[in-house]
Order: C-alpha cells, then structure tokens, then sequence
C-alpha cells in the first residue's frame, strides 16, 4: 500500500534527520582523532561518547522511518 502525503513526508523527515546525525557523528569522530593525535585524550573521549550517542539515536530515527515505510507508524494530517 503506498504511503500518504503525511506519511511521506514523515518518513522523508526521519531520514533527512537520521543522515545529519550520521554526518555530524563523522565530523565529530574526526575532530576526536585530531585531538587524541593532539595529547588531548579526556577531550577525544568526550566527543567520542557524543558521536556513538548520535549513533544510537541515527539508529532509532532508521527503525522509525521503516516503521512509517511498513505502516506500523501513521501520521493522519500534517503537522
């Protein structure tokens, strides 16, 4: 069954914010690297536990929009 307009755009959304986490949790991964290589390890550590929090959550924003895709989430109007 194709999705709705809202169930769309809803499902566009979570992707669209999944993606960003994913690329911010790279840059962040990569300012971690320059700091370890830089002796800064506590803050390397910091960002590191940033970066697999963004992870975590990517994950969760994936598992939601294929929910949306499968039709276990609906959304009846836009917001």
């Amino acid at each position: 069954m194709p999705l709705t307009k809202p169930n769309q755009q809803l499902h566009r959304d979570l992707k669209e914010a999944a993606t960003l986490l994913k690329w911010s949790g790279v840059d962040l991964m990569q300012a971690a690297v320059r700091l370890s290589e830089a002796d800064q390890e506590d803050e390397a550590k910091v960002l590191l536990t940033i970066a697999e929090s963004y992870q975590a959550a990517e994950d969760k924003l994936v598992g939601y929009a294929h929910e949306v895709r499968s039709g276990k989430i609906n959304r009846s109007k836009p917001e």
